[in-house]
C-alpha cells in the first residue's frame, strides 16, 4: 500500500509541475536598439585615438625621448595644456619602449600611437623648446589641436539617427497597439478576430437566474448549453450537436442578455462580439476575421461564438449593389456560411447570433444546417413582466405595500429594458423628491416620464391653445370612454411633455389577433380629437398630427396587409421574409394604387364623422371635461365617472375576473 501510494503521489507532482511549467521570457525588441545606440555612442567617444592606451609620463623623460631622436609626432592640446607623444617605429622595437605597445581593449596593438602623455605648465615655454629642438636639426611632426565637448559633438553628430530610431519605436509601438490593443494595433492584426473571450477564468456574473421570463427561449437555450456539455448523451443515439440558434425579437427583449447567461453558465470557451466587427474599411479583412474566429474556435472546442446584430454582415446579397459597394460584405458573409457549413465544417462549435431584423438576412444563412433553431424572443406577457419587475426591483429600496402585478398591468407592450428603465427612473424620482423608499406614485411618475416625456410647465401657452388642447384631449377621453373596444383611459393631462402640449393615457389590452371592429374603434378615439375641436370651435388645428399619422398607418395596414378591406378582398402586399424585389416598383398597378388610397381615405373619413357624430350627441360632457382639465390640468378616471358614468363596456381583466369567480361558485 505503502508503494502505491508514493507512486500516485509523483503522478500528481509530475501533474502538477506540468500545469505549473513557466513560460519562458519573452524577447524585448527594445534591446536591440539599446544596443545599437550604445555602440554607435562607444565609436563616436572612444574610436580613432581614444580606442587607443597612452602611458602617463612627464617633460623631462619627454626631452631625453626627444633628444635622442625616438619622437616622430608631438600634439599640443592647447584648452586642455596636454601634450600626446607619438614614438618612432624603430623607438618602440626598444627594450625602453615595449610597455607602451601593449594591446587596448579591442586586443590590437598600439603601432599607431599616440603613446606617451604628459601635462605642461606654459604652453608658450614649451613651444619654445620645441622650436629650439627644431632648429637644432631634431626632425619631427608639430600640431596643435583643440578638444571640444565630445559628448555634445557626438548627440548633435547622432541626432539625425537618433530621431530617425526614436520615430521607429513610436511607430511600431503604434502599429502594435502600444502591447494593448491600441488604435493603431490594426497594422499587423487587422485579419484577426475581435472576439473577447470567455472562459472558465473569466468571471461572468449572468446566468440563467437573472433572465426573467422568457421560458421558451431559455429552455431552448439551455439545451444547447447541455449539448455541449454532455455530448454523448445525444450523440448515442445519433443525433448531431445543432450548428447554430438564431434570436429574433425586438430591440431590448433580451437576446443579448440571454447570451450573456449562456456565457455564464456554459463551462466552455464563449466567444462574444458584434456584427460590424468584421467590417473594415480594408479589402479582405472581414473574410480573413471569420477565418480567424472559427479557427480561434477550433482551437477551444468545444465552444460557442455569440454574433450580435448579425445582420450587419448577413443581409440579402445582390440587393441593391450598383456601385459594388457591397462585395465586401457579401465577401464576409460567403466566409461565414462556408464556415458554418462546408466542406471543412468546424465540429463542436455552435454559433449563436442575434438580431431585430430577421425579414433582412439572407435565405442561405437561415437555412437548416446553419442556424438550426431561430429562438423568438417576444414581447413579454403579465406574468412575465411581474418576473422581470422583481428582478430588476432587488436592488431598489421600495416600500413594502408596493404591488407588483398593479405594475406590470400597467406596462402593457414594455420591453425588458423598458421595464429596466422604470425600475431606475423611478429610483430617480423617488431621490429627486428626497424620499427614502420608492412608492407606488414614483413608478406611475416614471411610466409617464418614459412615455410622454419630460413635464414643461414653464412653456408659454396662451389661454386660446389650451382651451384647444383642452378640448382636444377631453375629446380623444369620451370618445375611448363610449367605444367598446377602445382602449380604457387612465388619465388627460394638459401639461406639455415633451413635443406633445397634451396627453390622454391609455392602458391598452392585450391581445393577441385584432379584429376589424377593434381596429376601426381605435381609430374613431384617434380621430376625437380634432373631432371636438371641429365641433367646438368650428376650425381644426395642426395638433392631430400624430393623430393623422396613427390613424393612416393603422387603415393602410387594413387595406394593403391584412386584407381587411371589401373593395380590394382577401389580399396582402405584405413580404414578411423581406427577399422579394419590391425596392424600385410597388407589388401592384396603378389602378390598385388608387383604389387603395381610395379606400384608405373613406375608412378615415367614416371613423372621422363616427367621432363628430358621438361628441354631438355628449356635447354637454364635452364641455364639463373640458372646463375640468382647464381647472386641475390633470384629470383621472374616477373624473371620468362623475362626468360620463360607470363605462358601460368591461374589460378583458373584469370579464377574466368574473370568469374566475363563476367556476369558483360551480
Amino acid at each position: 500500500m505503502g508503494r502505491c501510494d508514493k507512486h500516485s503521489y509523483c503522478l500528481e507532482l509530475l501533474k502538477t509541475m506540468k500545469e505549473k511549467k513557466t513560460t519562458p521570457p519573452k524577447f524585448n525588441i527594445y534591446w536591440i536598439y539599446g544596443a545599437v545606440i550604445f555602440v554607435l555612442l562607444g565609436l563616436s567617444l572612444f574610436g580613432g585615438n581614444d580606442w587607443q592606451t597612452m602611458s602617463k609620463t612627464n617633460i623631462s623623460n619627454f626631452e631625453k625621448y626627444l633628444n635622442s631622436g625616438d619622437v616622430s609626432e608631438v600634439i599640443v592640446v592647447r584648452n586642455k595644456s596636454s601634450v600626446r607623444v607619438t614614438l618612432t617605429p624603430e623607438a618602440l622595437r626598444s627594450s625602453e619602449h615595449q610597455a607602451v605597445v601593449g594591446k587596448n581593449i579591442l586586443g590590437q596593438e598600439n603601432t599607431k600611437g599616440p603613446h606617451y602623455q604628459f601635462e605642461v605648465g606654459s604652453l608658450e615655454l614649451f613651444e619654445e623648446k620645441l622650436e629650439k629642438a627644431r632648429s637644432d636639426g631634431i626632425n619631427f611632426r608639430l600640431e596643435f589641436i583643440t578638444i571640444e565637448n565630445r559628448w555634445l559633438d557626438t548627440i548633435i553628430g547622432f541626432l539625425p539617427i537618433i530621431i530617425i530610431i526614436g520615430v521607429w519605436i513610436f511607430l511600431m509601438r503604434r502599429m502594435s497597439g502600444g502591447g494593448a490593443g491600441g488604435p493603431g494595433g490594426q497594422i499587423f492584426s487587422i485579419g484577426k478576430s475581435k472576439a473577447k473571450l470567455f472562459d472558465k477564468n473569466t468571471d461572468v456574473k449572468v446566468t440563467f437566474k437573472d433572465v426573467a421570463g422568457l421560458e421558451g427561449a431559455k429552455e431552448e437555450i439551455q439545451e444547447i448549453v447541455d449539448f455541449l456539455k454532455n455530448p454523448k448523451k445525444y450523440t448515442i443515439l445519433g443525433g448531431k450537436i445543432p450548428k447554430g440558434a438564431l434570436l429574433v425579437g425586438s430591440p431590448g427583449t433580451g437576446k443579448t442578455l440571454l447570451a450573456k447567461a449562456v456565457a455564464g453558465e456554459a463551462k466552455v470557451p464563449f466567444f462574444s462580439l458584434s456584427g460590424s466587427d468584421f467590417v473594415e474599411m480594408f479589402v479582405g479583412v472581414g473574410a480573413s476575421r471569420v477565418r480567424d474566429l472559427f479557427k480561434q474556435a477550433k482551437d477551444k472546442s468545444p465552444s460557442i461564438i455569440f454574433i450580435d446584430e448579425i445582420d450587419a454582415i448577413g443581409r440579402a446579397r445582390g440587393k441593391s449593389n450598383i456601385t459594388g459597394s457591397n462585395d465586401e460584405r457579401e465577401n464576409t458573409l460567403n466566409q461565414l456560411l462556408t464556415e458554418m457549413d462546408g466542406f471543412g465544417t468546424n465540429t463542436n462549435v455552435i454559433v449563436i447570433a442575434a438580431t431585430n431584423r430577421a425579414d433582412v438576412l439572407d435565405k442561405a444563412l437561415m437555412r437548416a444546417g446553419r442556424f438550426d433553431r431561430q429562438i423568438y424572443v417576444d414581447l413579454p406577457d403579465l406574468n412575465e413582466r411581474k418576473e422581470i419587475f422583481k428582478v430588476h426591483l432587488k436592488p431598489l429600496k421600495t416600500v413594502k405595500s408596493l404591488d407588483i402585478d398593479f405594475l406590470a398591468k400597467q406596462t402593457p407592450g414594455f420591453s425588458g429594458a423598458d421595464i429596466a428603465n422604470v425600475c431606475n427612473e423611478s429610483a430617480l424620482i423617488a431621490a429627486r423628491k428626497n424620499r427614502k423608499s420608492v412608492g407606488r406614485q414614483d413608478f406611475l411618475d416614471a411610466v409617464d416620464r418614459i412615455v410622454g416625456g419630460l413635464e414643461k410647465k414653464n412653456k408659454i401657452i396662451t389661454p386660446e391653445e389650451k382651451e384647444t388642447i383642452a378640448y382636444h384631449e377631453a375629446g380623444h377621453a369620451i370618445v375611448s370612454w363610449l367605444l367598446e373596444y377602445a382602449a380604457p383611459l387612465v388619465k388627460v393631462t394638459i401639461v406639455p411633455r415633451g413635443q406633445s402640449l397634451g396627453a390622454a393615457w391609455y392602458l391598452p389590452e392585450e391581445r393577441q389577433i385584432v379584429r376589424t371592429e377593434q381596429m376601426l374603434d381605435e381609430m374613431c378615439a384617434a380621430l376625437g380629437g380634432r373631432a371636438a375641436e371641429k365641433i367646438i370651435f368650428n376650425k381644426i388645428s395642426t395638433g392631430a398630427l400624430s393623430d393623422l399619422e396613427k390613424v393612416t398607418r393603422q387603415a393602410k395596414a387594413m387595406v394593403s396587409i391584412y386584407g381587411l378591406n371589401d373593395t380590394l378582398g382577401n389580399i396582402t402586399y405584405y413580404d414578411s421574409s423581406g427577399q422579394t424585389d419590391f425596392n424600385f416598383s410597388k407589388p401592384y398597378s396603378e389602378q390598385t394604387a388608387q383604389v387603395i388610397d381610395k379606400e384608405i381615405s373613406k375608412i378615415i373619413e367614416k371613423q372621422y364623422n363616427r367621432a363628430i357624430l358621438l361628441l354631438k350627441n355628449s356635447k354637454d360632457k364635452l364641455k364639463q371635461l373640458a372646463d375640468r382639465l382647464l381647472e386641475k390640468e390633470v384629470i383621472f378616471k374616477d373624473d371620468l365617472e362623475t362626468i360620463l358614468g360607470k363605462r358601460p363596456y368591461k374589460t378583458n381583466d373584469e370579464k377574466i375576473e368574473e370568469a374566475v369567480a363563476l367556476k369558483k361558485k360551480k
